[in-house]
């Protein structure tokens, strides 16, 4: 177990006004990732304290450096570092005994947010039983931690990947799950999972949050997306050409039903996801029972050149593309209905694609080989 400090400016106001909210002891899984790391900042800085398990086998330590320096933490208790698989009984019990509140009356762990788990597509395909494995299997062992500690309150990063072929846009949560790839019959089965558990015994409270195209970096440039190897997800791939680490963009498909022919995606700001966790468990934290499945979207589309431009105007630099063949898994439109998010959470995206691209870029600018840049120090 690692306990992770550090000072900064927080005033004594913003401090003593976080005693007006419903504050939590919290547990967040693959909380060093990239959608994790900047939760657990949006967490902190609202007054919870933290638990985080993480593996490291895609992220790094110093992600939640950043964090603690970025929320200005003195209190060293309000962010716990476990190093752990959420596979391993043994490692979910030293979280969830991890970091109790010296300064408060101890408190056990009062909810979750499970982040960890594997999420490319591609690689989803070759290693299926990996998936299963780290997805569901995971998940589960999440759960039954969960119940031996005594604790009923979860939000799930779930996708918008198992909608599949989505028959019409926007897409809402009603819409047929369909997935076509390993990785989003996992995550659909790591719903279901939660859905029985849910139905088979009182006093949960579980939301399921279908992300559609979580993209950026916090505005200040220190956290931001790392992907290990070569990116599976278009934006880090773009943000990489800029810089100078990738010749060109390989975009999959031209001829696709659309006003460019590229494919058009729903992208969302990653701290406008945060914030979605945030009232999320918040909202867990302050209603009853309940089981809630909620798209996190921006309800527009932007196409892959759309947002090439976008980043090339925000960066200044040139993004060479090459246009290829169709990738087998794509859909010419996914774009979500988050009316539903809301309704229930009062949350909806507040964030640009012109500020997606700025954050972006200001985080890549600054980290050119990501957390391992010597300019990163």
């Amino acid at each position: 177990m690692q306990i992770l400090e550090a000072t900064g400016p927080r005033s004594l106001a913003n401090f003593a006004s976080c005693w007006l909210c419903a504050l939590a002891h919290l547990l967040i899984t693959g909380g060093a990732g990239f959608i994790g790391s900047h939760t657990a900042l949006v967490l902190l800085e609202a007054g919870h304290s933290l638990v985080v398990l993480d593996n490291f086998s895609n992220s790094s330590p110093e992600s939640l450096r950043r964090v603690a320096e970025l929320a200005g933490l003195s209190d060293a208790s309000r962010l716990t570092v476990v190093e752990g698989d959420i596979r391993s009984a043994a490692d979910l019990d030293r979280a969830f005994n991890a970091g109790a509140r010296p300064a408060l009356a101890p408190k056990s762990i009062e909810g979750v947010i499970h982040f960890a788990g594997l999420k490319a597509v591609g690689e989803s395909v070759q290693e299926p039983l990996r998936y299963w494995d780290v997805n569901v299997g995971g998940s589960r062992s999440l759960v039954e931690a969960m119940r031996r500690h005594g604790c009923r309150r979860l939000v799930f990063s779930s996708s918008a990947t198992l909608y599949g072929y989505p028959e019409a846009g926007p897409i809402p949560e009603t819409a047929p799950v369909q997935p076509i790839n390993p990785y989003g019959h996992s995550k659909a089965a790591a719903e279901q999972l939660l859905a029985d558990v849910a139905g088979s015994e009182p006093g949960w409270h579980i939301a399921r949050l279908r992300y559609f195209n979580p993209v950026g970096a916090h505005p200040s440039g220190r956290i931001g997306e790392d992907p290990g190897g070569t990116p599976n997800n278009l934006f880090p791939f773009i943000s990489q050409v800029a810089v100078g680490r990738r010749p060109q963009l390989q975009v999959f498909g031209g001829d696709w039903p659309t006003a460019d022919g590229t494919g058009v995606r729903d992208y969302i700001h990653v701290m406008d996801l945060a914030e979605g966790h945030r009232a999320a468990i918040d909202r867990l934290l302050s209603h009853a029972p309940e089981l809630l499945t909620l798209n996190l979207g921006s309800g527009q589309g932007h196409s892959v050149l759309e947002l090439v431009r976008a980043f090339e105007q925000a960066s200044g630099c040139s993004v060479p593309t090459a246009i290829g063949a169709r990738r087998e898994g794509d859909a010419a439109s996914t774009v979500a209905d988050p009316s539903r998010a809301a309704t229930v959470l009062g949350w909806r995206t507040r964030r640009s694609l012109a500020e997606i691209c700025r954050d972006g870029w200001a985080w890549q600018r600054a980290n050119p080989q990501g957390y391992g840049s010597p300019t990163s120090a």
